[in-house]
């Protein structure tokens, strides 16, 4: 039994609610009443809420209850003689009669909406006072029931939490979890391929936010198409295109922090929650599948999801599968960036006016490769959960849940660049190239030209990757007597990001007339070649790469609640946490340049596959390598200097903390304030640039300190509650950050190079927060809120740009034409002056049952945020001020929707303004994304009882990426789309 402890854990926050509630004492002074009555007196006293037919106590009394008593054993009393049996779900009363509970139960399922897909559907909820005779039973279904039942679960928390439950994550065609949290109050989301990818929480980026899943820490890598966009992942931040939504009964969002939880996160936590057999009343299964297509990619692809969930007694178990493939090619318009770059005299034209001559000479901004770009995107999504559950009572609780997950990746990525030999990329044009025509504007950049004597390079990468994630995490919460319960968690996960394909074709067509114009929202390049000629191109390099990441997390907690008395509840408990983080790249660069360009026959050239701005020549990755000969599977002996890093840590840490829940001036007043200890041991060890080579070394650092937290929420009247919470709380530095290495980005004339380290601190942050929220019965709800983060250390970016014979670095590391004088960008994180977020968060929804029918089963949901935040970055010798990263500084979400027993329609809008990704380079400060408007759609017919058709539309506007670089200069760097997504199908529950 020992042994059990240590391995099993809490119960989810939910259940552990309703029990703590449930054997809270408190004193009654219920009189002899109607029953009715006395069970909305009842409700008011404890918080809780009551469901029942208003025909099961029409006409019943109950003899009351007095004195002080568990919230338990005063129900029972109320009930006493009534014929009814009391059951708790998630902290909800539902009242049955005894020798009818089974038809009233069928009753219920048949007024049910079906639920569209693997979740929970939330037991039906009502308005705990007394309802008139005459009005129906009360039983709020579907979308509006996954609303009332998050609606009342954010209520019961103390500290500030937003809740998505059951049927309203599938409420929308969310094709993973992050397109789901978008809906939340104060979250954004970045978008790649098509989907929704990783999240930011009132303004902080994913690092600031920690996700736990079944109440254990996870992480997990993938990789993006676009260099733009950071490749392949190694980072704390958790990928949410991972998994489908459809694996999910409740996601929280807990934006407070409580001293029982975890350090870390200091934008929040998010909580992921499978489903359960004991979330069913009795044996569960669904099934739904559905066709999906965009209109960017050919064909139609399947989405399915299963789920079977039986229960026999005290145990329970249950098992659901979610698979989809999904096609996708995001395609559009894409500079690498902007950087300075001066002209030889000879490389530009006579008929240059003087002064345009003279900017040319000293150096102009200009785009880096001016290429039209396709990212196709073949990707399968598998996810498997299952739960095993031993209830033998109320008083010990045991749940074991395991998740498999596995992400494919194919992706076909083209793009044609003025790259090659005579390229305009690097910081000098003093080849063959000549300008004859440029348009300069007052920031120095060079927004249009047209050119005789360049060399076009195409390119074709293939991309096969995966990532494998596993999780098995044990829950056991154990009543010793009536005062003390036991609660542990035991678990492991693993994350394994593997890239073993990923080979790329270089063309080139040489000596060429080209222009093009940054100027329209879509650039315009004009070629003086045919492009798609197939006889102009040659073999100009091979590069092949291959990744690995693999993350590993083991995970311990032993807690201990005691129960005080008089609403008090004394908490303390202990935690150890391994976490380490490893990988490598290999890669190989070959030139087929020298003395000449490689020909190879007309049959391994060909076209662009998916849609493209343009059609032109790419080689054909299997046949080109085939008839070359390298090599595309490599070894250590193809070691990317620095890219082999790990990063171990190990952390105890160990909390105290008191709960109050009591009455102040016939107020109700719930309450927690504690305190938290803990220290990390960080080890990173790679290697790290001394002298002109890389050398080995092994870092070691600790970390420590107190964090204290208190929040309150007070029942102000029956529907207005007031929320205060403040909190210390860290946040440690990205895995890529604290790496004992670096990595090396070479490209013609020039590079990049990344740096970690090893030596920073976490940040640490105290935060404030207050809000209002006002809940209208049934029929809606409305909050605003406001919060302030004071961050006293914050890891600051730093960027320089320097002859690569400083770095230190060993000159073997350069490609063909690189020499000590080449410029590299040489960017590193440094501990960096203090940050401050404020923001203000206001929500709305309501159904609107005062309109005549069929009107009144119209609603519509709201949210808007207002967030400023402001950091530091050291550019060369200097400090400038940006908004913090992946913050925007207007959201909003809106769904409109209708519903009623046969069919429903939702339109969703969410709109983020525009946000800044990096801190970019010398005289190019500030990469930033432009706002935009997703819009989404659902509509769902009810065929018969527990089977439902289903139609849905992602991104209904096929609203662009659009990046720029130079802050307010706007320099354009990214226009693309990714089409629009639409998906029909079914679901069936039995």
């Amino acid at each position: 039994m020992a042994l059990a402890i240590l391995l099993a854990a809490p119960a989810i926050a939910q259940a552990h609610a309703a029990d703590a509630t449930m054997a809270a004492q408190r004193r009654f002074d219920i009189a002899p009443s109607d029953l009715r009555s006395a069970i909305s007196q009842f409700s008011q006293a404890t918080g809780l809420q009551v469901v029942v037919a208003p025909s099961a106590v029409a006409g019943r009394r109950t003899a009351g209850v007095r004195g002080a008593l568990t919230v338990r054993a005063a129900l029972d009393q109320l009930l006493r003689g009534s014929n009814l049996s009391a059951a708790v779900h998630g902290g909800i009363v539902v009242l049955t009669p005894s020798r009818a509970a089974a038809p009233v139960a069928r009753r219920v399922a048949r007024s049910e909406a079906p639920a569209p897909l693997a979740a929970a559907a939330p037991v039906q909820t009502a308005q705990a006072e007394p309802q008139d005779p005459d009005n129906a039973e009360i039983v709020v279904s579907g979308y509006r029931e996954s609303i009332t039942a998050a609606q009342e679960l954010k209520r019961r928390a103390v500290g500030a939490e937003d809740d998505i439950v059951a049927t309203d994550i599938a409420a929308f065609p969310d094709l993973n979890l992050a397109e789901s949290l978008q809906r939340v109050p104060g979250i954004t989301i970045t978008r790649d391929t098509g989907e929704g990818r990783q999240i930011a929480l009132r303004g902080l980026g994913a690092d600031f936010t920690r996700t736990q899943l079944n109440g254990m820490e996870v992480l997990g890598n993938t990789a993006s198409g676009m260099d733009n966009r950071g490749s392949v992942s190694r980072s704390r931040s958790f990928d949410y295109s991972l998994f489908a939504s459809e694996l999910f009964n409740r996601i929280s969002v807990q934006k407070s922090y409580a001293a029982e939880q975890d350090e870390g996160g200091l934008a929040g936590t998010v909580q992921l929650t499978t489903a359960k057999p004991f979330d069913y009343s009795g044996n569960k299964f669904v099934v739904s599948a559905k066709g999906q297509t965009n209109s960017n990619a050919p064909g139609v692809t399947p989405r399915a999801v299963a789920l079977a969930s039986v229960r026999s007694g005290d145990w329970g178990a249950l098992v659901s599968v979610a698979y989809s493939k999904i096609k996708s090619n995001e395609y559009g318009y894409r500079n690498w960036g902007w950087g300075p770059t001066k002209y030889g005299a000879k490389n530009i034209g006579a008929e240059i006016d003087a002064d345009t001559r003279a900017k040319l000479l000293a150096g102009v901004y200009q785009p880096t490769a001016q290429s039209p770009s396709s990212w196709y995107t073949d990707r399968q999504r598998l996810g498997v959960t299952s739960s095993v559950q031993y209830h033998p009572g109320d008083n010990f609780k045991l749940d074991i849940d395991f998740l498999y997950g596995r992400l494919w990746d194919h992706r076909d990525d083209y793009a044609l660049a003025t790259a090659g030999s005579n390229p305009l990329t690097g910081s000098t044009v003093n080849g063959t190239q000549v300008v004859h025509s440029a348009v300069i504007d007052d920031t120095n950049t060079l927004r249009a030209a047209s050119y005789t004597g360049i060399d076009l390079r195409s390119e074709h990468h293939i991309v096969e990757n995966r990532t494998d994630f596993y999780q098995g995490v044990a829950n056991l919460s154990w009543k010793l007597g009536d005062r003390l319960t036991l609660r542990a968690l035991g678990g492991y996960e693993e994350s394994d990001f593997g890239q073993p394909v990923f080979d790329k074709v270089f063309m080139e067509a040489k000596q060429t007339a080209f222009s093009y114009d940054t100027r329209p929202q879509i650039p315009v390049n004009t070629y003086g070649i045919a492009i798609t000629d197939p006889n102009l191109w040659t073999v100009q390099r091979l590069d092949v790469q291959e990744n690995k990441i693999v993350n590993r997390y083991a995970n311990g907690k032993l807690s201990a609640d005691y129960d005080l008395g008089d609403g008090l509840l004394f908490k303390a408990g202990g935690a150890y946490k391994h976490f380490t983080n490893s990988g490598y790249t290999w890669a190989n660069k070959v030139f087929h340049n020298v003395p000449a360009n490689i020909p190879v026959s007309n049959d391994l050239k060909q076209l662009v596959g998916p849609k493209t701005l343009l059609q032109y020549i790419v080689g054909n990755v299997d046949g080109v390598y085939a008839a070359i000969g390298d090599k595309r599977d490599l070894t250590a002996a193809n070691l990317q200097a620095g890219s082999d890093y790990k990063v171990d840590e190990k952390t105890w840490n160990g909390f105290a903390q008191v709960d109050l829940d009591t009455v102040v001036g016939g107020m109700r007043l719930r309450a927690n304030a504690g305190l938290r200890y803990y220290s990390t041991d960080l080890t990173s060890s790679g290697n790290l640039a001394v002298g002109t080579a890389f050398v080995p070394v092994v870092i070691k650092d600790n970390s420590h300190g107190w964090l204290p937290a208190a929040n309150l929420a007070l029942d102000l009247t029956k529907t207005l509650v007031f929320r205060l919470s403040a909190d210390r709380n860290i946040n440690r530095p990205g895995l890529g950050d604290l790496a004992a290495a670096g990595s090396i980005t070479t490209r013609p004339n020039g590079g990049s190079l990344s740096l970690g380290n090893p030596f920073l601190k976490p940040f640490k942050a105290t935060s404030v927060e207050t809000s209002l929220e006002w809940y209208m019965d049934s029929k809606g709800f409305a909050s605003v809120g406001f919060f302030y983060k004071n961050m006293d250390t914050y890891i600051s970016p730093s960027t320089v740009t320097i002859p690569y014979g400083q770095t230190g670095l060993p000159l073997s590391l350069l490609i063909q034409g690189q020499d000590a004088n080449t410029p590299y960008d040489v960017s590193q994180p440094i501990n960096g002056p203090g940050a401050d977020i404020k923001g203000v968060e206001v929500a709305v929804q309501h159904d609107f049952t005062f309109l005549p029918a069929p009107f009144d089963h119209l609603g519509v949901t709201a949210n808007g945020t207002w967030f400023e935040g402001k950091q530091q970055g050291k550019v060369g010798n200097s400090f400038v001020t940006l908004p913090l990263f992946n913050l925007s500084k207007w959201a909003a979400n809106a769904t409109l929707y209708y519903e009623d027993q046969r069919w429903g329609i939702r339109v969703s809008d969410a709109y983020r303004s525009k946000y800044y990704t990096g801190l970019g380079t010398v005289g190019n400060v500030g990469d930033w994304i432009r706002g935009t408007h997703n819009i989404d759609a659902q509509a769902h017919v009810n065929l018969r009882p527990g089977i439902r058709l289903i139609a849905e539309g992602i991104n209904l506007t096929n609203v662009p990426i659009e990046q720029f670089a130079g802050g307010a200069i706007a320099r354009r760097v990214v226009y693309t789309t990714s089409g629009r997504t639409f998906t029909l199908g079914f679901s069936a529950e039995f």
